[in-house]
This record gives C-alpha cells, sequence and structure tokens, in this order.
C-alpha cells in the first residue's frame, strides 16, 4: 500500500512540474511578439513570477503578468490581464492585453494603438494619463488603472530581478 501511495505521489509530482516547465502555445506566441529576436523562452519561475526572453545564452529581457505582480489593480470591471516585455535596461519592448472585460469596445484598452505607446518607455517614465499616456475617450478608469499596472508590475520587476542602472 506505502509502495502504490508513493509511486502515485511521485507520479503526481511529475506532471506538476512538466505543467510547470512548458508554456502553452498562445503564450509563448505573445511571448514572441515582445521579443521578436528571443530563440527560447523559459517557463515561468521566480519571485516576482516571470519568464526570461533568450537569444542562445543571452537574456534579453523579462515578460510577466500585472495581475501576477498588482493583483489588486482594478480597472472599470475588474482586472486587466497585461503580458509586459521589459528589456535588461528597464525599458519595456511592449505589452500584450490578453484579458479584459471592459464595457468600451474599441475605446478601451484592446486597441493597438494602446499597447503601441508602451513600447520604448523606460521604467523611469511617468505613466500618467493625459501626459505621456494617451487617454481614450469613454475609458479612463480603465486607462489610467492599465497604465498604473504596467508600471508598477515593470518597476516592481526591475527593482528585484535586474542589477541597479550604474552610477552617473
Amino acid at each position: 500500500m506505502r509502495y502504490t501511495v508513493s509511486v502515485l505521489l511521485a507520479a503526481a509530482a511529475a506532471v506538476l512540474v512538466a505543467a510547470q516547465g512548458s508554456i502553452d502555445s498562445k503564450t509563448e506566441t505573445n511571448l514572441k511578439r515582445l521579443f521578436p529576436a528571443a530563440t527560447a523562452f523559459t517557463p515561468k519561475a521566480g519571485d516576482p513570477p516571470h519568464f526570461k526572453a533568450m537569444s542562445g545564452q543571452t537574456l534579453l529581457g523579462l515578460a510577466f503578468w500585472t495581475t501576477e505582480l498588482q493583483p489588486l489593480e482594478r480597472a472599470y470591471d475588474g482586472p486587466i490581464k497585461i503580458l509586459v516585455g521589459m528589456d535588461t535596461k528597464g525599458v519595456l519592448t511592449g505589452v500584450v492585453v490578453v484579458e479584459h472585460h471592459e464595457p468600451y469596445g474599441n475605446f478601451s484598452v484592446d486597441t493597438a494603438g494602446f499597447a503601441a505607446q508602451f513600447r520604448g518607455k523606460s521604467i523611469r517614465d511617468a505613466f500618467k494619463v493625459g501626459a505621456d499616456v494617451d487617454a481614450v475617450s469613454r475609458a479612463t478608469i480603465s486607462i489610467t488603472s492599465a497604465s498604473r499596472a504596467i508600471r508598477n508590475s515593470a518597476r516592481l520587476a526591475a527593482r528585484q530581478l535586474l542589477p541597479p542602472p550604474p552610477s552617473q
């Protein structure tokens, strides 16, 4: 009996490790959008949880979910799940809005223009709606929340995972 339980526990652990060790195809497609030059992505791991984008042995950057790093951030109709890419210098390579329940359709965070404005932004930028982030008519709460989630999660990931910038 003990042997059977041990075998079952070992098999369950192997399945769990295998599930954690792989990246689903949709996530991998989105990671490739953030890091087109990457040849591989590591499974999500670490604290905070993140993916690594690699080109051979060279780290190109990190990707992470805003909902995992800023779980309490809420837009008009709940959390907005955004995959954020950031290079090793703290510059965003892009964002992909994966899931939201905002009621505004084309006036919300799922437009190409919303995501495009974050590409090339430094974590040191303000991310202030109306200043360096374009507001979207009738979606101010959602845009502000999404921008704040992107900024705060990127800054958290940079503080914990990237080396500090050189002193000037």
